[in-house]
């Protein structure tokens, strides 16, 4: 299974772009009925989803519902591999999205300051969950937050409570302008550093740009494949010739590393 770094949302009330989303390169292609579709094209785009659903995709399609209404038409739907839930802020969410459909991946989105109170319990809801995230733009109007950095703390609660709950580190949130490629890769850069693994895009030109500021440098696979040759040829905590020491965590990350990249090839 390919590790997912890219993953493209596409309004639910356009089908030609749902198609053509399929061919884009993205590892995820999310279908959006909420912020992307005016509420007087619910109905139609509900229709319109469902009937992209119909058959199975050679991608991963998840749907980010509005409510549990938009569940009466996706739930069973042969093409549908996952819900995105907006807004959750308790595990008593997650409980009535799994029940009423089960065997459907399902990813939190947290939007609040209560969602980050709740984060590990909400990562922890069901065996459903596949993922958390930020959803950052409403989750800055409820913390009043002005600059970019003043979310640096909630995105490191969230990368934690997603390993304390054994799930894949969380997706970044998207990048609002979709002609600044330098600040989305600079953007992009500074999410690895706290801890995420890939990333929402609201535009085909953003995928390689993010892939790319994800996938190791050349420099890191160097060094991880000297990490993982250094552990095979002495065992326990050791040092390398340059001086660093490598002990269990340090050929664990290595081995993460390589395996990242080896996924991208094989995937």
């Amino acid at each position: 299974m390919t590790i997912a770094l890219t993953w493209l949302y596409v309004p639910g009330d356009r089908p030609e772009v749902m198609t053509k989303a399929l061919s884009s390169g993205a590892d995820v292609v999310i279908v959006d009925l909420e912020d992307a579709v005016a509420p007087d094209r619910k109905q139609y785009a509900r229709d319109a989803v469902a009937e992209f659903l119909s058959s199975p995709h050679p991608v991963p399609v998840h749907v980010r519902i509005t409510d549990e209404h938009d569940l009466a038409w996706l739930v069973g739907l042969p093409g549908l591999t996952g819900l995105r839930l907006p807004k959750v802020t308790h595990p008593s969410d997650i409980h009535r999205i799994a029940a009423r459909a089960p065997d459907v991946a399902l990813y939190a989105l947290l939007e609040s300051a209560l969602a980050l109170e709740h984060a590990h319990a909400i990562a922890c809801a069901h065996p459903a969950v596949r993922g958390i995230a930020l959803g950052e733009a409403d989750l800055r109007a409820d913390l009043g937050v002005r600059d970019d950095s003043g979310l640096d703390w909630s995105r490191s609660r969230a990368v934690v409570a997603a390993r304390a709950a054994g799930l894949a580190p969380p997706v970044q949130s998207v990048f609002p302008d979709v002609r600044d490629m330098d600040g989305l890769a600079a953007s992009c850069r500074h999410g690895r550093t706290l801890g995420m693994l890939g990333r929402a895009a609201i535009h085909p030109r953003q995928l390689a740009v993010i892939e790319r500021a994800y996938l190791p440098t050349p420099r890191e696979v160097a060094e991880a494949e000297e990490i993982i040759e250094a552990a095979a040829a002495e065992a326990g905590a050791h040092a390398l010739p340059d001086g660093r020491f490598v002990d269990a965590a340090i050929v664990a990350a290595a081995r993460r590393t390589l395996s990242l990249v080896l996924n991208r090839r094989t995937g």
